[in-house]
């Protein structure tokens, strides 16, 4: 009787982990599918494609970046979001606390679902701090990214783990020193603290590493530069 009890679990178990194997996949499938507005590198729109194919052939597209900082008493933190290791792109590697395509029709407020969707924050967009549109080109292999980040400013005041983030999408939450992770995408240091947690089989695991920048999900220089300059001018006193 032990032994069919047993049996049934590790089947049942079984049958769970390809339902959910079979459900991201199609996922996966449906995201390659969305359709995005092709624009200029001047924000001009020229037409539609599906995700696939506007990856696949590098037109320009628009994106919503929402970076996330909190203020602690040994200065300006970041706050980066965890890939799930379910993601087709960059699995597994921290990236900008929110961020997404905007979808052909969207406007610049309707990426603003991302942060309510990836972390579970309430905001409205009069709650962000617009930093303006910052480009970033992205070649690996037949992968062609141009896009137009429409980049955005959030000051967190609450703990970093209350934030509620997507099962599926987001697989736990880190934040790391502002000036240390600033030194990195300049090359003047090899890697970074993150200090956080990822949601285990039983919840949250505490995470506490020294990570490389090549943990990070990619972009070019130029974007990292732009980005880091435009939050050091909002805050200059701070750090």
């Amino acid at each position: 009787m032990k032994g069919q009890y047993r049996k049934g679990f590790r089947q049942g178990i079984k049958m769970g982990l390809e339902s959910s194997r079979i459900k991201r996949k199609n996922e996966v499938l449906a995201s390659q599918q969305e359709r995005l507005t092709i624009v200029d590198e001047e924000g001009n729109p020229l037409g539609v494609a599906t995700r696939d194919e506007v990856h696949r052939q590098g037109h320009w597209h628009e994106t919503f970046h929402c970076w996330v900082v909190s203020r602690e008493t040994k200065g300006l933190y970041f706050h980066f979001q965890l890939r799930s290791t379910e993601k087709k792109d960059f699995p597994n590697r921290f990236d900008v606390a929110a961020a997404g395509h905007l979808l052909a029709g969207e406007k610049v407020a309707d990426g603003v679902r991302e942060v309510e969707e990836e972390l579970g924050l309430s905001v409205t967009l009069s709650d962000l701090i617009p930093l303006g549109v910052v480009k970033d080109r992205l070649k690996i292999g037949k992968f062609l990214d141009n896009e137009r980040c429409h980049v955005f400013l959030y000051e967190n005041k609450m703990p970093i783990d209350a934030y509620q983030l997507q099962q599926g999408e987001v697989s736990g939450i880190v934040k790391t020193e502002f000036q240390s992770f600033y030194e990195l995408c300049q090359g003047k240091r090899e890697e970074v603290l993150v200090e956080g947690y990822k949601i285990g089989s039983k919840g949250k695991v505490p995470l506490k590493e020294f990570v490389p920048k090549s943990r990070f999900v990619p972009h070019e220089p130029a974007y990292f530069k732009e980005v880091m300059d435009l939050i050091l001018g909002r805050f200059q006193q701070t750090i």
